[in-house]
């Protein structure tokens, strides 16, 4: 049976805010979340928007909203990310000193009805995060570096997918797999064979002259 792919178009190539709400309405007919890139500039050097306007995108449309809290303190972010309207909340492994507080930021998403998942940055390998994937609904894979759009795709990040996936298939895991930086109409075949559910894309779409036709040929 051929696997559901799900795009989730990035608003990181976006720098005038306003027109974030316009390509949330834009993309709500053709993409199936968008992806709220949001940076307080410690995890990464880049800062953006906050829960405002993730609750104004909220108001103004009606796409499902993917907020990746790339932030240095991501478990007192998610209560106000839940508020804003938050459908999936995905933090940083890397992001908390105390791994303990990993399964805390977990519940504190379950209880506020959004879907949990878990980001792994280029240099962290699933081995280091297998203690808690199964509890998420989401595991991501940084397929460049967090922090900058336009990047180019890390090769060997497919692995990371393929080995999650052996992972979901051999445990019978109900995880879906998304992965996040430099994809293209090109290596998208790879990580979707590899076991990709939800393929993130900033530049590919955003700047491409038909947006609705970026999105059919990420989905493969």
């Amino acid at each position: 049976m051929k696997r559901q792919v799900y795009i989730s178009v990035s608003t990181d190539p976006i720098k005038e805010y306003q027109m974030i709400c316009e390509y949330a309405k834009e993309m709500q007919n053709y993409a199936d979340f968008l992806h709220c890139d949001i940076m307080d500039g410690k995890f990464v050097e880049g800062r953006t928007y906050d829960s405002q306007l993730v609750s104004n995108i909220n108001q103004n449309s009606l796409i499902m909203l993917d907020v990746h809290l790339m932030c240095d303190e991501p478990l007192k972010l998610i209560d106000e990310y839940i508020k804003a309207g938050a459908n999936i909340i995905t933090v940083h492994y890397e992001a908390f000193k105390n791994k303990n507080d990993i399964m805390v930021a977990l519940e504190k998403i379950k209880e506020g009805k959004a879907l949990a998942g878990l980001a792994i940055n280029p240099e962290t390998s699933v081995n280091e995060i297998k203690v808690y994937i199964h509890d998420f609904d989401i595991i991501m894979v940084m397929s460049v570096e967090p922090g900058a759009s336009g990047q180019k795709f890390i090769a060997g990040s497919e692995k990371k997918v393929a080995q999650l996936n052996e992972i979901r298939e051999n445990n019978n895991f109900k995880y879906k797999i998304e992965i996040d930086g430099g994809i293209n109409a090109t290596n998208v075949k790879d990580v979707i064979s590899a076991g990709a559910d939800i393929i993130v894309s900033g530049n590919f779409v955003y700047k491409s002259n038909n947006r609705q036709e970026a999105i059919t040929l990420l989905k493969g």
